[in-house]
Protein backbone atom coordinates (compact mmCIF):
# COMPACT_ATOMS: atom_id res chain seq x y z
CA UNK A 1 0.00 0.00 0.00
CA UNK A 2 1.00 3.61 -1.03
CA UNK A 3 2.03 5.53 2.20
CA UNK A 4 0.40 9.21 2.00
CA UNK A 5 2.99 11.33 1.64
CA UNK A 6 2.96 15.22 3.01
CA UNK A 7 5.88 18.30 2.08
CA UNK A 8 6.86 19.57 5.47
CA UNK A 9 6.82 22.75 6.60
CA UNK A 10 9.74 23.17 8.88
CA UNK A 11 12.47 20.49 9.40
CA UNK A 12 15.90 19.77 10.64
CA UNK A 13 18.93 16.69 9.28
CA UNK A 14 16.79 14.45 11.94
CA UNK A 15 13.20 15.95 12.15
CA UNK A 16 10.26 17.93 10.24
CA UNK A 17 6.86 19.15 11.35
CA UNK A 18 3.59 20.10 9.35
CA UNK A 19 1.39 22.85 10.63
CA UNK A 20 -1.58 24.49 9.36
CA UNK A 21 -4.19 22.87 7.11
CA UNK A 22 -1.57 19.69 7.03
CA UNK A 23 -1.85 19.54 10.25
CA UNK A 24 -5.11 19.92 11.01
CA UNK A 25 -6.21 17.17 8.25
CA UNK A 26 -3.59 14.38 10.36
CA UNK A 27 -4.73 15.29 13.41
CA UNK A 28 -8.91 15.46 12.66
CA UNK A 29 -9.22 13.94 9.47
CA UNK A 30 -6.28 11.23 9.46
CA UNK A 31 -6.72 10.79 13.43
CA UNK A 32 -3.09 10.04 13.32
CA UNK A 33 -1.21 9.15 16.17
CA UNK A 34 2.43 8.83 17.30
CA UNK A 35 4.15 5.67 15.43
CA UNK A 36 2.58 6.03 12.35
CA UNK A 37 4.79 6.00 9.54
CA UNK A 38 4.50 8.68 6.18
CA UNK A 39 6.17 9.48 3.84
CA UNK A 40 8.02 13.19 4.48
CA UNK A 41 9.69 15.89 1.63
CA UNK A 42 12.05 17.83 3.50
CA UNK A 43 14.41 20.14 2.20
CA UNK A 44 13.71 18.26 -1.48
CA UNK A 45 14.36 14.96 -0.01
CA UNK A 46 11.88 12.28 0.41
CA UNK A 47 12.39 10.36 3.98
CA UNK A 48 10.26 7.94 6.07
CA UNK A 49 8.80 9.85 8.91
CA UNK A 50 7.41 8.93 12.13
CA UNK A 51 4.84 10.83 14.30
CA UNK A 52 6.42 12.10 17.68
CA UNK A 53 3.46 14.31 18.79
CA UNK A 54 0.46 15.78 17.05
CA UNK A 55 -1.54 18.34 17.81
CA UNK A 56 -4.07 20.95 15.70
CA UNK A 57 -1.34 23.36 15.55
CA UNK A 58 1.55 21.01 14.64
CA UNK A 59 2.53 17.30 13.73
CA UNK A 60 5.83 16.29 14.30
CA UNK A 61 8.10 13.63 12.95
CA UNK A 62 11.49 11.72 12.95
CA UNK A 63 13.00 11.55 9.92
CA UNK A 64 14.58 7.99 9.22
CA UNK A 65 15.51 6.71 6.04
CA UNK A 66 15.85 8.83 2.77
CA UNK A 67 13.93 7.33 0.33
CA UNK A 68 14.79 7.00 -3.61
CA UNK A 69 12.76 9.68 -5.38
CA UNK A 70 13.02 11.55 -9.23
CA UNK A 71 13.69 15.15 -9.28
CA UNK A 72 12.10 18.30 -11.06
CA UNK A 73 11.91 18.57 -14.81
CA UNK A 74 14.98 20.81 -15.37
CA UNK A 75 12.65 23.25 -17.32
CA UNK A 76 12.13 26.74 -16.58
CA UNK A 77 8.73 28.22 -17.89
CA UNK A 78 7.95 31.59 -18.51
CA UNK A 79 4.38 31.83 -19.11
CA UNK A 80 3.13 35.31 -19.95
CA UNK A 81 -0.17 35.90 -17.53
CA UNK A 82 -4.21 34.99 -19.14
CA UNK A 83 -7.29 34.77 -17.77
CA UNK A 84 -6.77 33.37 -14.56
CA UNK A 85 -9.15 30.60 -13.85
CA UNK A 86 -6.89 29.00 -17.12
CA UNK A 87 -3.36 30.31 -15.94
CA UNK A 88 -3.76 28.29 -12.19
CA UNK A 89 -5.10 25.45 -14.47
CA UNK A 90 -1.44 25.75 -16.60
CA UNK A 91 0.11 25.85 -13.13
CA UNK A 92 -1.26 23.34 -11.47
CA UNK A 93 -0.78 20.82 -14.73
CA UNK A 94 2.70 22.49 -15.20
CA UNK A 95 3.56 21.22 -11.45
CA UNK A 96 1.94 17.47 -11.80
CA UNK A 97 4.35 17.47 -15.30
CA UNK A 98 7.49 18.28 -13.20
CA UNK A 99 8.71 21.47 -13.82
CA UNK A 100 11.03 23.52 -11.55
CA UNK A 101 10.46 26.65 -12.30
CA UNK A 102 7.65 29.13 -13.68
CA UNK A 103 7.96 32.83 -13.97
CA UNK A 104 4.52 34.47 -14.60
CA UNK A 105 4.97 37.08 -17.66
CA UNK A 106 3.62 40.62 -18.25
CA UNK A 107 3.92 41.05 -21.87
CA UNK A 108 3.34 43.92 -24.44
CA UNK A 109 -0.88 42.14 -25.28
CA UNK A 110 -1.46 40.68 -21.21
CA UNK A 111 -4.54 42.15 -20.91
CA UNK A 112 -4.19 45.55 -18.71
CA UNK A 113 -6.86 44.19 -15.95
CA UNK A 114 -5.00 41.37 -15.43
CA UNK A 115 -1.43 42.87 -15.28
CA UNK A 116 -2.56 45.08 -12.48
CA UNK A 117 -3.39 42.76 -10.10
CA UNK A 118 -1.76 39.47 -11.34
CA UNK A 119 0.83 40.50 -8.17
CA UNK A 120 -1.76 39.81 -5.84
CA UNK A 121 -2.73 36.59 -7.10
CA UNK A 122 1.10 34.99 -6.71
CA UNK A 123 0.49 33.27 -3.26
CA UNK A 124 -2.92 31.57 -4.44
CA UNK A 125 -0.68 30.42 -7.49
CA UNK A 126 2.35 28.88 -4.75
CA UNK A 127 -0.96 27.33 -2.74
CA UNK A 128 -1.97 25.82 -6.16
CA UNK A 129 1.71 24.47 -6.95
CA UNK A 130 1.93 22.91 -3.49
CA UNK A 131 -1.48 20.96 -3.42
CA UNK A 132 -0.69 19.66 -7.23
CA UNK A 133 2.78 18.58 -5.75
CA UNK A 134 1.54 16.70 -3.28
CA UNK A 135 -1.16 15.31 -5.22
CA UNK A 136 1.16 14.06 -8.09
CA UNK A 137 4.01 12.84 -5.09
CA UNK A 138 6.91 14.95 -5.94
CA UNK A 139 9.89 15.64 -3.72
CA UNK A 140 9.39 19.40 -4.84
CA UNK A 141 7.50 22.37 -5.08
CA UNK A 142 8.14 24.34 -7.99
CA UNK A 143 9.34 27.78 -7.49
CA UNK A 144 6.60 30.48 -8.73
CA UNK A 145 8.32 33.98 -9.00
CA UNK A 146 6.15 37.26 -8.32
CA UNK A 147 5.09 38.60 -12.50
CA UNK A 148 7.76 40.49 -13.97
CA UNK A 149 8.04 42.03 -17.53
CA UNK A 150 9.52 40.60 -20.11
CA UNK A 151 12.92 42.26 -20.17
CA UNK A 152 13.52 41.59 -16.22
CA UNK A 153 12.45 37.53 -16.95
CA UNK A 154 14.56 36.87 -19.67
CA UNK A 155 17.46 38.63 -17.14
CA UNK A 156 16.23 35.33 -15.23
CA UNK A 157 17.22 32.79 -17.39
CA UNK A 158 20.90 31.79 -17.13
CA UNK A 159 20.89 28.11 -19.12
CA UNK A 160 21.88 27.91 -22.90
CA UNK A 161 18.83 26.60 -24.11
CA UNK A 162 16.43 28.79 -24.57
CA UNK A 163 13.23 28.09 -26.72
CA UNK A 164 10.51 30.14 -28.00
CA UNK A 165 6.89 29.53 -28.74
CA UNK A 166 6.02 31.94 -31.26
CA UNK A 167 2.76 31.98 -33.31
CA UNK A 168 4.59 32.53 -36.57
CA UNK A 169 4.82 30.40 -39.19
CA UNK A 170 8.42 28.31 -38.28
CA UNK A 171 10.61 25.70 -39.59
CA UNK A 172 11.52 24.10 -36.85
CA UNK A 173 9.77 22.31 -34.21
CA UNK A 174 10.28 21.85 -30.39
CA UNK A 175 10.89 18.60 -30.94
CA UNK A 176 13.14 18.95 -33.62
CA UNK A 177 14.88 21.49 -31.65
CA UNK A 178 15.44 19.53 -28.77
CA UNK A 179 16.60 16.95 -30.50
CA UNK A 180 20.39 15.80 -30.15
CA UNK A 181 20.78 18.67 -27.36
CA UNK A 182 23.10 17.63 -24.47
CA UNK A 183 22.23 20.09 -22.21
CA UNK A 184 18.96 19.70 -19.69
CA UNK A 185 18.53 22.96 -18.50
CA UNK A 186 16.05 24.40 -20.81
CA UNK A 187 13.82 27.72 -20.83
CA UNK A 188 10.53 27.97 -22.78
CA UNK A 189 8.75 31.43 -22.85
CA UNK A 190 4.81 31.01 -23.93
CA UNK A 191 3.25 34.40 -24.74
CA UNK A 192 -0.22 35.85 -23.93
CA UNK A 193 -3.77 35.23 -25.71
CA UNK A 194 -3.07 37.67 -28.12
CA UNK A 195 0.71 36.50 -29.13
CA UNK A 196 4.06 38.40 -29.07
CA UNK A 197 4.86 41.89 -29.91
CA UNK A 198 7.39 43.10 -33.21
CA UNK A 199 9.62 44.57 -29.55
CA UNK A 200 9.46 41.41 -27.47
CA UNK A 201 10.33 39.30 -30.81
CA UNK A 202 12.83 41.39 -31.43
CA UNK A 203 13.77 41.14 -27.44
CA UNK A 204 14.08 37.71 -27.53
CA UNK A 205 16.43 37.04 -30.83
CA UNK A 206 18.57 39.23 -29.20
CA UNK A 207 19.12 37.51 -26.48
CA UNK A 208 19.39 34.23 -28.46
CA UNK A 209 15.97 32.98 -28.13
CA UNK A 210 15.20 30.29 -30.91
CA UNK A 211 10.92 30.11 -31.95
CA UNK A 212 9.51 27.04 -32.56
CA UNK A 213 6.25 25.97 -33.42
CA UNK A 214 3.79 22.91 -32.15
CA UNK A 215 2.41 22.21 -35.34
CA UNK A 216 -0.43 23.82 -37.56
CA UNK A 217 -3.00 24.07 -34.90
CA UNK A 218 -3.50 27.34 -33.01
CA UNK A 219 -3.80 26.18 -29.18
CA UNK A 220 -4.96 28.24 -26.19
CA UNK A 221 -1.79 29.17 -23.86
CA UNK A 222 -2.62 26.53 -21.45
CA UNK A 223 -2.69 23.70 -24.10
CA UNK A 224 0.44 25.13 -25.84
CA UNK A 225 2.19 24.74 -22.10
CA UNK A 226 1.27 21.49 -21.45
CA UNK A 227 1.95 19.85 -25.05
CA UNK A 228 5.60 21.77 -24.56
CA UNK A 229 6.00 20.57 -21.52
CA UNK A 230 5.02 16.89 -22.67
CA UNK A 231 7.39 17.11 -25.25
CA UNK A 232 10.73 18.58 -23.11
CA UNK A 233 9.65 15.66 -20.65
CA UNK A 234 10.16 12.77 -23.70
CA UNK A 235 13.45 14.53 -25.10
CA UNK A 236 15.01 14.46 -21.63
CA UNK A 237 13.88 10.75 -21.31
Amino acid sequence: MTRRRFIADTWTATTASLRGDQAVHLARVLRAEPGQIYDIVAGGFLHRGEIESVSEDEVLFTLHEQLESEGALPLHLLLAVFKFDHFEWAIEKATELGVARVTPLLARRTEKHLALVAGKRVERWRRIALEAAKQSRRVDVPAIDDPVMLKAALELVTGPTRILLSETEQAVTLAAALTGSADRDIALAIGPEGGWAPEEMALFTIQGWQPVTLGPRILRAETAAIVAIAIVSSSLG
